[in-house]
């Protein structure tokens, strides 16, 4: 991921990448907490002061949120952690949640001090060309800043089966990496052969999304495991982390598997 970003020759992306990915592992470990926007306060999340610091007690690499995560308390004490911005948003409560709309500018994450940015597309949706229109203006303004992009790509539409098969996923990370994205934020197939065609078929990193609450949390263990051994360069996990009983385990258990190359059984040894 670093090394990407220090190739393409923005020196202001490499410098704001450091503060979200591991130097050493090139892998990142991001907490979204943009949760509040599209499902209001839910479990977990209403304190984000106290949420940003058990995670980043745990050692996440960053923190994703709208402009309000700033401006109430991210980094006010407790340890460092990076800080994407979300620059999208819809509501369950609207005509189509499905719509992501830009509701924040990429010179206004910068006033806050973001060391990266991320955008949200539905590929397959109603309004896809839409969100298509409004991913490569962003990347073209980050590329203007030397703001790192990154892109949540997921093909939710009329013409998607299954939101988690290969086909479609690929076919989602490709574009946000053709349209200029730095990383692709995407979800995991279900298998670490199909995910590798995925990562395989992406020539920025991937990251793999959490998703919903999982059974237990071997089971998100497993997902992060699989995901990192088939090349993905991370993950980006909400609920399965802000939701759990202790979420600065979680993480800890996470940068495990992500930074330290434990399997799902030496974590738990």
């Amino acid at each position: 991921m670093h090394n990407n970003i220090l190739q393409s020759g923005n020196i202001g992306k490499s410098v704001r990448i450091e503060r979200i990915i591991n130097r050493k592992t090139g892998r990142s470990i991001i907490i979204p907490m943009d949760h509040g926007v599209g499902a209001g306060p839910i479990q977990g999340l209403a304190d984000l002061s106290l949420m940003v610091n058990k995670v980043a007690d745990g050692g996440a690499n960053a923190v994703l949120g709208h402009m309000g995560l700033p401006k109430h308390g991210h980094r006010g004490y407790g340890r460092d952690v990076g800080l994407i911005i979300h620059l999208s948003a819809s509501t369950s409560l609207g005509p189509d949640p499905n719509h992501k709309v830009l509701v924040t500018s990429v010179e206004d994450a910068i006033k806050v001090g973001a060391d990266c940015v991320s955008v949200h597309v539905n590929v397959g949706a109603h309004d896809e060309a839409k969100m298509l229109e409004d991913l490569g203006k962003t990347a073209s303004k980050c590329d203007e800043w030397g703001m790192p992009l990154l892109a949540m790509m997921y093909p939710r539409g009329p013409k998607v089966d299954s939101e988690h098969d290969v086909e479609y996923v690929k076919h989602a990370a490709r574009v946000g990496a053709e349209l200029g994205a730095d990383i692709i934020k995407t979800n995991y197939t279900g298998d670490p052969d199909s995910f590798r065609e995925v990562v395989k078929g992406c020539p920025v990193p991937v990251v793999v999304a959490g998703g919903p609450r999982m059974n237990t949390e071997a089971d998100l263990m497993q997902v992060v495991y699989d995901s990192v051994q088939s090349g993905g360069k991370g993950v980006a996990i909400g609920r399965n982390v802000f939701q759990a009983d202790d979420p600065a385990a979680i993480v800890a258990n996470i940068a495990k598997i992500v930074h330290e190359g434990y399997s799902v059984d030496e974590v738990y040894e």
